[in-house]
């Protein structure tokens, strides 16, 4: 196996417990409660629903227009097509506010796994779907060090994950060929786009979803990335820790 030359992370979820998820709960619930209440009783949509394994199993990952049809469609709302560029703003109006509070904590194992990572020698790449990426590395002080890195954030591609474009762009960027790199992700449809585009994945199991990142084809899931192996992994191979 080639040895790995890049990392390229996701930033929701891998590098940050950030609010997305629950800006996609509560917007959602607040025009169930108001704008949409008159069509609530077609829907499945109840707020114990909106559970975190189908955030992770429909939502996470996905570009925002694509993350929010899927959320209507998983509670049946009726007209989502009409529907979902309002959900979307929404979701989109309440997340800034809550990153704007710091209503989020960077996760400790990802620092620590961003340091070791460059010392093993790796080139690092920031790939989120989110246009809010960069403000949440900036609130956790790694907006310095993506862009002097490599960050493919904030920009339209023509298709979302599970396509894996974002992550060959950013391999691209960082002058990687796809299988020297390894994809940091904790959606489904975030490492199906690793594995389409070839690359390497390693699955961070933060909502109880390791079955679901493994059915997705990571190549390690892990609950915490203290429990990746950083000697195999400079190796060219990926491997979980003894404990």
């Amino acid at each position: 196996m080639p040895i790995f030359q890049g990392a390229i992370f996701d930033v929701d979820g891998v590098l940050v417990d950030s609010p997305h998820q629950t800006a996609w709960r509560d917007s959602l619930r607040e025009l169930m409660e108001s704008d949409w209440s008159d069509i609530r009783g077609r829907t499945t949509w109840s707020p114990e629903a909106f559970t975190s394994r189908v955030y992770e199993q429909y939502v996470s990952g996905k570009p925002r227009m694509s993350g929010a049809r899927a959320a209507l469609d998983y509670f049946h709302v009726p007209d989502a097509d009409q529907r979902v560029g309002e959900y979307a703003q929404r979701k989109q109006d309440m997340v800034v506010r809550l990153i704007e509070a710091g209503d989020f904590t960077a996760y400790p194992d990802a620092l620590r796994f961003v340091i070791a990572v460059k010392d093993a020698g790796l080139l690092i790449a920031d790939a989120s779907s989110s246009k809010n990426a960069m403000m949440l590395l900036s609130k956790i002080r790694l907006d310095t060090f993506a862009q002097q890195q490599g960050i493919t954030s904030r920009r339209d591609f023509a298709h979302g994950k599970p396509d894996p474009e974002i992550f060959l762009t950013a391999a691209r960027e960082l002058g990687v060929e796809p299988d020297h790199a390894v994809v940091l992700e904790d959606a489904p449809a975030g490492v199906q786009a690793a594995k389409a585009g070839g690359m390497a994945a390693i699955g961070i199991a933060r909502a109880d979803d390791t079955q679901l990142l493994a059915a997705a084809g990571a190549d390690i899931v892990v609950t915490t990335l203290d429990h990746v192996d950083m000697a195999t992994l400079a190796a060219g191979r990926l491997a979980k820790r003894k404990t």
